[in-house]
């Protein structure tokens, strides 16, 4: 199964010396080993969002050109509103992004790698596997 990884595993792994220990930089390693991370647009723009150095934007820009961009259509983003509205029924917020993320994930089987404990909520009420480093 491919795991859809969330920028905040990514914004940790990227700072190096904080990263080091922990268990979901330790997994996106081994994700990436193995060929199982997926990539869409909007959290590539999230990690490169912010990035004051040109020459540091373009490195990082070109070394996540490494991983494609699942390929979204209308559903996606449909879905993502329904997902958005079923937790907001509950009492449960989040950002498009999230839950873009959660769309996908739920649509293409995809777990999600993720550090962000809103996504534990949002899991319990719309039913996607979160990924657990090994």
């Amino acid at each position: 199964m491919n795991v859809l990884v969330d920028t905040s595993v990514w914004s940790l792994a990227l700072r190096r010396p904080v990263a080091q220990g922990r268990s979901e930089t330790a997994e996106l390693v081994e994700l990436i080993r193995e060929g199982r991370v997926a990539m869409i647009g909007a959290i590539r723009q999230e990690i490169l969002s912010g990035i004051r150095a040109s020459e540091q934007y373009r490195k990082l820009r070109d070394r996540l050109r490494a991983f494609s961009d699942e390929s979204l259509d209308e559903a996606d983003y449909e879905e993502a509103a329904s997902c958005f509205n079923r937790c907001r029924a509950k009492g449960l917020q989040g950002s498009n992004t999230d839950f873009l993320i959660c769309a996908v994930s739920m649509r293409r089987k995809f777990a999600i790698l993720t550090t962000d404990n809103d996504f534990a909520g949002f899991a319990r009420i719309l039913g996607f596997d979160l990924h657990a480093p090994r």
